[in-house]
């Protein structure tokens, strides 16, 4: 913790907690502030105010008062020593007598920074914002009625479906997910990757045209430029190879969420609102692992009142950077499903299959996979399921598609020669197509090979790996980087949200020579789109990045940098995020200790959300 991090004046629990490096200065300062505002002298009743500021940060919605510690704990990178931590009992107690925080019954707008509901401290914001989305999902639950009579459904559903290339023993999960967005307003598809998800969108698109007397109005969304335009890329080539005539479904230009919702840099609110609902009849959102509460919020309230809504994602991935763990937790803590709902999908089901059930109210999960069958799908299954001794007996058994290799703060030369060998080859790829002109192939090439980290900094950062990969491609390739911020080949990512532009916080391109001078390349449904040097507002080369930055693309081949053992990023939905965004290879860097470390601690992110009543 450095001097300008400690609080001049902090005194007692916010003054320890502050110089541990637990407490930024906002935390402390938000935290005096409103305990001078609202008299409030007890110390600990001012930490939990300090510690419920910092936890959005950690992606976290509210605090369990009860597991505070170890949920704070959880999201350090450094350990402090003991901490004078108040018994969660008592904490709880001084919490609700609190003037600064308002309970759990009292309704509207009390005034009041804070709500305690049971055990759950919120700011009063996010707690209106979680709210907000909980009655959405809760009400369009209830008013569902099906696009069309039952037996008209089920005649489209078996004419969409083949299912022959299914094994004979595997339930329909696909028909039974496009068949609930046909009966439920709200329906998640959950699936890892290779489940047939985007085959999934692309029938619903079918179907939903289909059911229909005039084609619907329909809306392909993504949290990122880059999802989005994977997204529209793959519903296009999944259509395409339909049979006529599902080939001719209308797909619509995939948007990000901002753009969709009109939300734009500044300002408070989306220009599409209850008040101006979006003009959709259907509703698609993918990579929903990236939505946050505040998005999810903004999106339901936006929806039309009869409006559908598919969202699509695997909530085993890594959940977003801000607050809120929404796929999570509406698969994971989900009412059952209402005995009329499983009626109506019992009469449209493919009745020669075993049955394939919902997995919660609106929720249909896809666990049938089609892309990985070797080392990498039995590596990222047994990273899902929390054994870790299997995960590391694959990483060991010596399968050519994934491969551990042992290392601390300083890699051997034999595994610094084989990324270095890695690296060099997509470099080399991207810099000669780039240095033609051949904005598609310098794009293919930028998916080849990418360095993952989980820090941004240190030995084991993003931005110690971007140094060492850079110093690897000017040795090894002939014109690479001699002067100059951009030159043919090299791999950018945006990192501010430019709607005027069509860039989005983490996009990624690549600089291309043209007769124009330099332009960075971007894919955009399957066709580069180029901009100039002036409209990149702000970005920075991408030879390495954080896992969390890498969701929501795909590569041939990815390298992981694991963190040492005791660092608290080390997580389940990290390395199940940084192994399924290989289709090739996975190569670990780290210790088979730190690996089972993460595979066996899920992400700690309090939520009050999964609390969703039954319809």
């Amino acid at each position: 913790m450095t001097t300008a991090d400690q609080v001049l004046g902090a005194t007692g629990l916010l003054a320890e907690f502050n110089a541990a490096g637990v407490l930024a200065p906002a935390d402390v300062h938000t935290a005096r502030l409103i305990g001078d505002l609202w008299t409030e002298p007890n110390d600990s009743v001012r930490l939990a105010i300090a510690l419920a500021v910092r936890a959005l940060r950690s992606g976290s919605v509210c605090l369990d008062v009860t597991r505070l510690a170890e949920q704070v704990m959880a999201t350090l990178e450094e350990v402090p020593d003991a901490l004078p931590w108040p018994d969660p009992d008592v904490w709880v107690e001084a919490i609700r007598r609190s003037p600064a925080v308002a309970a759990a019954k009292a309704g509207g707008s009390s005034g009041q920074p804070l709500r305690l509901v049971d055990d759950l401290l919120y700011l009063e914001r996010w707690w209106r914002t979680e709210e907000v989305v909980r009655h959405q999902l809760e009400q369009r639950s209830v008013e569902t009625v099906p696009l069309a009579p039952l037996p008209r459904l089920r005649r489209e559903l078996d004419a969409l479906f083949d299912d022959q290339a299914l094994p004979a023993d595997e339930p329909p999960h696909q028909r039974l997910a496009a068949a609930m967005t046909a009966l439920n307003q709200v329906t998640v598809v959950a699936g890892g990757p290779g489940t047939g998800k985007t085959t999934v969108v692309a029938k619903i698109l079918a179907l939903h045209e289909a059911l229909h007397d005039t084609p619907p109005v329909v809306a392909l969304a993504a949290p990122t430029g880059k999802a989005a335009a994977r997204l529209e890329e793959a519903v296009r080539r999944s259509v395409d190879d339909l049979p006529a005539p599902w080939s001719s479904t209308a797909v619509p230009d995939a948007l990000t969420l901002h753009r969709l919702l009109g939300v734009r840099p500044g300002q408070a609110h989306a220009r599409h609102n209850p008040d101006n609902p979006l003009p959709h009849e259907l509703v698609v959102v993918d990579e929903m692992s990236m939505v946050s509460l505040s998005q999810m919020a903004l999106l339901l309230q936006a929806l039309r009142p009869h409006a559908r809504l598919v969202l699509v994602g695997d909530p085993d991935q890594l959940t977003p950077v801000d607050a809120g763990a929404v796929l999570a937790d509406i698969t994971r803590a989900v009412p059952p499903t209402p005995d009329r709902m499983l009626t109506s999908l019992a009469e449209v089901a493919d009745r020669e299959r075993p049955p394939a059930l919902p997995t919660g109210a609106g929720v249909a999960t896809l666990s049938y996979t089609w892309r990985f069958q070797g080392g990498i799908g039995r590596l990222a299954r047994a990273i899902r399921a929390g054994d870790a001794d299997a995960a590391v007996e694959v990483l060991l058994s010596g399968a050519d598609d994934v491969r551990l290799s042992p290392a601390g703060s300083n890699l051997s030369p034999a595994t610094a020669a084989a990324i270095r060998d890695q690296v060099v080859e997509a470099g080399r790829a991207m810099h000669a197509a780039a240095d033609t002109g051949d904005a598609r192939k310098a794009l293919n090439a930028l998916e080849q090979h990418r360095v993952l980290c989980a820090h941004r900094s240190g030995p084991f950062g993003v931005s110690r790996w971007e140094r060492l990969v850079q110093d690897w491609l000017r040795g090894a390739i002939s014109g690479y980087g001699p002067t100059g911020d951009l030159y043919p080949g090299l791999p950018i990512m945006i990192t501010e949200n430019d709607p005027d532009v069509g860039l989005y916080n983490g996009d990624t391109g690549v600089i291309v020579r043209t007769p124009s001078g330099p332009r960075a390349a971007f894919a955009r449904g399957g066709v580069p789109r180029l901009h100039t040097p002036l409209e990149l507002n702000a970005f920075e080369p991408v030879h390495a990045m954080t896992v969390h930055k890498s969701q929501g693309s795909q590569f041939r081949r990815i390298t992981l940098v694991l963190p040492p053992v005791e660092s608290p990023l080390l997580t389940r939905e990290l390395v199940y995020t940084a192994v399924t965004r290989a289709s090739e290879h996975v190569e670990v860097i780290g210790s088979p200790e730190a690996f089972a470390r993460a595979v066996s601690r899920p992400a700690e992110r309090a939520s009050g959300l999964g609390r969703l009543r039954s319809p």
